[in-house]
Formats: C-alpha cells, sequence, structure tokens
C-alpha cells in the first residue's frame, strides 16, 4: 500500500461499519471499501448528508442514522442491526469545540468521540467477526484521563484538553479491548488508527479566537493531506490481513503528521494497563452498558 495508491485486498461479501461515514475520512475510507467490494453502513447523524455521499460510493451502500454524542441513538442503531459485522470502523468525532454537553450531560467531544464509540462496540461486539477500528490522534499525546473530572465540571475547560482526553481514551480502549479478546481466546481484533493532520472539515464549529483560527486552518491546510490520503491509515487498519490486535496505524512521515500508512508507537500514558481498565469499568458505569467479550 503506498500514499498514492493504495493496494487492498478484495473486500467482495464483508460488510463494514463506518460511522461519520458523510465526510472527510470517513467517506474516503467507505468509499475505497465500497469501491473494493465491501457492502459499507454508512453510520451518520445527518442523513441527507450522508445519503448525498452515498451516491457519489461506487458500490453496496447502506444509510442509517447515527448520532454517536447521543447513547439513546447509539442503542437505537444497535438494536436494529441484524446480521454479522466484519469490521466496526469508529470514526465520528469533533474537535476543539467549545464546551456543550451531550443529551445525557457528558461533555460533548467526549461523548462523541468515546462514549459512543464505546457504547456502540459493547453493543455490537458478538456481532463483529474480525476487527474493530478506533480513530485516534495525534492528539492522544497531549491527553490525560482525568477519572476524576472526566467531564470537566471541576476544572475550567480546555477545548484541546478535551479533544486530547477523547482521542486518548479511544486508544486507550482499543489495548485494553485487545487484552480482553486475547485473555477469552476470540479471533477478534482491536486495532486504532490516526490520520496524521488532514485537511478535513472537522475543523467547523472551533470557533477560535479569530487569530488562532486563522493560524490553525493556515497549518492545516499547508501541511495537511487531502483526506483520501488522511483515510489511509484507517484502509490499512480495517484490511490488512495479517495485522496483529493490538497495533496502531498511522503515517510514516515525519511526526506522523503524513505519508503512507504504518504502525506507529504511542505514548507512554496510554499503555498504562491499570488506567486502561479504570478507563473502560468508569465508562460501563456512565453508559449503562457492559463490555462483554466471550
Amino acid at each position: 500500500m503506498t500514499a498514492a495508491a493504495p493496494q487492498i485486498p478484495s473486500q467482495a461479501g464483508r460488510t463494514v461499519v463506518v460511522t461519520g461515514a458523510n465526510s472527510g475520512i470517513g467517506f474516503e475510507a467507505a468509499r475505497t471499501l465500497a469501491e473494493a467490494g465491501a457492502h459499507v453502513v454508512l453510520a451518520c447523524r445527518n442523513l441527507q448528508r450522508a445519503e448525498e455521499a452515498a451516491q457519489r460510493i461506487h458500490g453496496s451502500t447502506e444509510v442509517r442514522q447515527l448520532d454517536t454524542s447521543s447513547l439513546e441513538s447509539v442503542r437505537t442503531f444497535a438494536e436494529a442491526t441484524t446480521g454479522p459485522i466484519d469490521v466496526l470502523i469508529n470514526n465520528a468525532g469533533i474537535m476543539a469545540v467549545d464546551e456543550a454537553r451531550s443529551p445525557e450531560g457528558f461533555e460533548l467531544q467526549l461523548a462523541t468521540n468515546y462514549l459512543g464509540a464505546f457504547a456502540l462496540t459493547a453493543r455490537l461486539l458478538d456481532r463483529i467477526t474480525d476487527r474493530v477500528v478506533m480513530l485516534s490522534s495525534v492528539a492522544h499525546r497531549i491527553g490525560r484521563i482525568a477519572l476524576e473530572d472526566l467531564q470537566w465540571r471541576q476544572r475550567p475547560y480546555s477545548r484541546w484538553g478535551a479533544y486530547g482526553q477523547s482521542k486518548l481514551a479511544d486508544l486507550m480502549f482499543a489495548y485494553e479491548l485487545q487484552h480482553r479478546l486475547v485473555v477469552a481466546g476470540s479471533s477478534v481484533r482491536s486495532v486504532a488508527a490516526h490520520p496524521g493532520v488532514s485537511s478535513t472539515n472537522l475543523t467547523t464549529g472551533m470557533h477560535m479566537p479569530a487569530p488562532v483560527e486563522a493560524v490553525s486552518t493556515f497549518l492545516i491546510n499547508g501541511f495537511g493531506q487531502p483526506p483520501a490520503q488522511g483515510a489511509l491509515p484507517t484502509v490499512y487498519a480495517a484490511t490488512v490481513s495479517d495485522l496483529p490486535g493490538g497495533s496502531f496505524i498511522g503515517p510514516s512521515g515525519a511526526g506522523e503528521l503524513r505519508g503512507a500508512p504504518v504502525p506507529v508507537g504511542s505514548s507512554r500514558r496510554s499503555q498504562n494497563r491499570d488506567i486502561q481498565r479504570l478507563l473502560v469499568a468508569e465508562s460501563e458505569r456512565l453508559t449503562g452498558v457492559e463490555l462483554r467479550v466471550a
């Protein structure tokens, strides 16, 4: 697989669920997988945009409503899902937004980027036959799992701190899930990926002060990869047949900002087994969904 022309095995006969697939990296991953033969479920908050996205994909697609910030939406989606799923790609996310709360009262970035993905994975796990892909970020390196204040109620809110925490949580969950799958003797794999820096609409709604927004936009657009290349780590993580569980895939270039996808390392914090276990326990308590690994 190269950054210019990824070569992936045929995905014929496989079903892949991609959350947040109506634009950006999620759309490009969904398009690539569908054109390789997979039946791709575009699980999106905005059905109109998802339908429009599906019209631009050559292959077998299905559009379904899913808002990962809402645990009720996650439950409805999971309960209506029948049949096996080969790959679940937890891609939906928001970045560095103003402080806001989910319908259940959770900090919105944590809810959208992590808690919804956790609950969806836990609810669908008995139907997943191959792997779960969690989308993290280079920003996991600035994150800290503040178990005493995950919802930013006791600390002054930090848009980047909250984003980093959510992306670190995604990665730590991927690692903890893989550990539990191994212990259970399951053939299902849990892997993670990050796109480096990609010029997508993820920055929409960040509402930064004008000078900061201008600099951020310049850096992202100037140094970021196009969405099609930013999606390559996701596609790699979802399709490489001999990829070990627990892998983390990112760009190969300097600083992991851009380049062809390769296995990459992660922060020391992300490797903390005690925090991984405590995070999952707290996620079960917050979502009311137990992570059952058979």
